[in-house]
């Protein structure tokens, strides 16, 4: 060990930062009587030096080492009063990381040691564990300045309106990949590689939006099983060091810098809410042990156990202002250091709570709004949790998307045959004004779905009418029963021809009306080659072949499948009418012809009467568009059976030409106003009407 000097240092910023002296350590923590700094070899095994940080200056605390140098292992032991009845849990037996550490080393192994009571005793987390967890847990590293050559990146900045994102898994995307290099799968530098890149380029997705790469770990209340998800999150700032190839963390910078050179946005999925050190009975890793009160919610009742929004033991605690801060400069980070381009919320009501009430004026919500640095970036929330009031959908501020959830259900719903279902259609199709209207939003507010990481695959919801997660060791008692789902007659795979077609027809007809419809469309990863997952809608601890993504066993069916998601999207450009910011309004673009800017038709060739939207066994319908000097038509019509429509009578000069069959089936031998054709069952039509 290097001879190290010792010095008072500085309370800013947190975390460790190096000069070319030494390197500087701040951490916060309110409760704390002491702080200590512990020092490691490179592997993180042995402790070489222990400092107590002198100074205590506005709640951080800190201590500067002249000696010590990028590259540097080290944790933190925190002492102060342990009385969980009074919310209070710290523990200097407990090694714990630094909340702004950029890099881990070693991995978690489960052992008694690394919960802050004695597992053992009766008392369970009222009592004290004195077991050192050093040997346990991982350890934080010190990082030096971005060195990283980003000098010809030039962030996309898609157009919102022009947005259509592709939600993946960094390992299940990679691992059985056949084109990614052995130790590249399941890695950024896998997701980095030229045949991933140009097949997404080439698909057309503007948006690649990853599912968590933040350091996480497993869930021990589940029988060991790991979360291959990524929902349980360690470290805000450092990255899931199993993404990495030998724990080279510009593998992520390179993976964002191709993926901007393709012209795609990379955005992350962000989970604030809560934290993997879970409820009263978890491990301390982290927070728990550097401040409980500070870093989590408490119950007001009761400090001994958490206010929980989440569903996850813990709400993490973003009323206090440091603990904010930390979540702003996580976010500042990523954008500043990683160059990302924007941010899927988990659970962000619970972001957004004040005295557990749901607010727009929460201090996170504010902050997000006047940073500089957010404006930049896209950032959708998933706007609900499991708290009072926790369902929020519409009610972010503006320049925010939402997952709609509402889009997906009638979607499933319409294309399962259920009745009643063409008004809240007609809806969600033109963009959901009435949830994002009021608040004065943009169209492209609503981020619709039909599928994403949690629930069915596409696949899977015309396979299955049950959910069947059996693998998961819960006795199929876990994920939701509410599917809209229908197997269109045999449970699970079938080689019965009919069956196999109806499902594809419905299959195609749901993609077709996602990317048909107005907002910002998200495609779930490997829907667009019909992967499944068995009917399992709650994979998030099946690191096999349940989530990888199969590409080597892509039949003709399949690959004729992709091609139709590319054209999809292709089409879904050249319609300029997709790029609207502004809500439809209904009234007259062009008195000659008295079209309304959009406008609903019957098969009768006629528009919607309010007795027509209330026809309860109605299955079909279509919409109309204006769109400079062309008009836009798209027909849905989930009848079983093929269905005698009559084109409206609009536009008698134009022709009428068709750009999109999902079922491949339309047959026309003529076509224009006020003509009548056949439109297969379970299909969508799109035609251009033009001069």
């Amino acid at each position: 060990m290097p001879d190290i000097k010792v010095w008072d240092g500085r309370s800013y910023p947190l975390g460790a930062t190096p000069d070319e002296w030494g390197v500087n350590f701040a951490l916060f923590s309110a409760g704390a009587t002491r702080v200590e700094l512990c020092l490691f070899d490179k592997s993180g095994v042995t402790e070489t030096a222990r400092y107590e940080l002198p100074v205590r200056e506005n709640n951080i605390w800190h201590i500067y080492l002249e000696g010590v140098k990028v590259g540097q292992v080290y944790g933190y032991r925190v002492y102060g009063p342990y009385e969980p009845a009074r919310g209070k849990r710290f523990n200097p037996n407990k090694l714990l990381i630094d909340p702004y550490a950029k890099k881990l080393v070693g991995r978690l192994i489960w052992n008694k040691a690394i919960f802050g009571y004695d597992t053992e005793s009766p008392e369970k987390d009222l009592s004290f564990s004195t077991l050192d967890s050093a040997p346990y847990v991982p350890k934080s590293v010190v990082v030096g300045e971005n060195e990283f050559d980003w000098s010809d990146d030039v962030p996309p900045q898609v157009d919102p309106a022009k947005t259509v994102f592709y939600e993946l898994h960094v390992k299940g995307f990679t691992k059985a990949h056949p084109k990614v290099q052995d130790n590249k799968r399941g890695t950024f530098a896998g997701l980095a590689s030229r045949n991933v890149c140009s097949y997404l380029n080439w698909l057309g997705v503007t948006s690649v939006e990853l599912m968590p790469v933040n350091a996480f770990m497993g869930e021990r209340n589940v029988g060991m099983r790991d979360n291959y998800w990524g929902y349980e999150t360690l470290s805000f700032f450092a990255l899931e060091p199993s993404y990495l190839v030998g724990a080279n963390v510009d593998d992520f910078k390179k993976m964002v810098k191709r993926f901007h050179e393709s012209g795609m946005e990379v955005i992350l999925d962000m989970v604030y809410n809560h934290t993997f050190e879970g409820n009263h009975l978890g491990p301390t890793l982290c927070y728990r042990g550097i401040d409980n009160e500070s870093y989590y919610t408490l119950d007001g009742a009761n400090k001994r156990y958490y206010y929980d929004s989440t569903g996850c033991g813990a709400s993490f605690n973003l009323q206090n202002p440091y603990v904010l801060t930390l979540v702003m400069d996580s976010m500042r980070y990523f954008v500043e250091e990683m160059h990302i381009d924007g941010f899927r919320l988990d659970l962000a009501t619970s972001l957004a709570r004040v005295r557990q009430e749901f607010t727009q004026h929460s201090g996170f919500l504010m902050s997000v709004r006047q940073d500089e640095v957010m404006q930049l970036v896209k950032i959708a929330a998933e706007p609900w949790d499991i708290g009072i009031g926790g369902y929020q959908l519409g009610a972010f501020p503006p320049g925010m998307m939402e997952w709609n959830d509402r889009y997906r259900d009638v979607v499933r719903r319409f294309w399962r045959g259920d009745d009643r279902q063409v008004g809240e259609l007609a809806s969600r199709i033109a963009g959901s004004s009435d949830i994002f209207g009021p608040s004065h939003r943009t169209i492209w507010s609503s981020v619709n779905y039909i599928t994403v990481h949690d629930g069915m695959t596409l696949n899977d919801l015309v396979t299955y009418n049950h959910k069947h997660n059996f693998a998961n060791g819960e006795d199929n008692r876990d994920g939701t029963d509410a599917n809209w789902s229908w197997n269109s007659g045999i449970e699970g795979m079938s080689t019965d021809k009919q069956i196999m077609e109806n499902r594809k027809l419905r299959l195609r007809a749901m993609m077709a009306t996602l990317l048909l419809s107005f907002g910002t469309p998200i495609i779930r990863a490997g829907d667009e080659f019909l992967n499944t997952q068995f009917g399992n809608n709650n994979a998030y601890c099946q690191d096999n072949v349940i989530s990888y993504l199969m590409w080597e066993t892509f039949c003709t069916e399949e690959i004729n499948n992709i091609r139709f998601v590319k054209k999809l999207i292709k089409l879904r450009k050249r319609m300029g009418i997709f790029n609207r910011k502004n809500f439809f309004t209904g009234t007259v673009v062009d008195h000659k012809q008295g079209l309304k800017d959009i406008a609903w038709y019957t098969d009768k060739g006629t528009e919607f009467t309010q007795a027509d939207w209330y026809q309860a066994s109605r299955k079909s319908l279509a919409y109309v568009v204006v769109a400079h000097e062309k008009l836009f038509m798209v027909v849905l019509n989930a009848n079983a059976n093929n269905l005698k429509w009559k084109l409206p009578n609009i536009k008698k000069s134009y022709k009428w030409n068709l750009l999109m069959d999902s079922s491949e089936r339309f047959e026309a031998e003529r076509l224009g106003a006020g003509a009548e054709i056949w439109v297969p069952a379970w299909s969508v039509l799109c035609f251009e009407i033009k001069k």
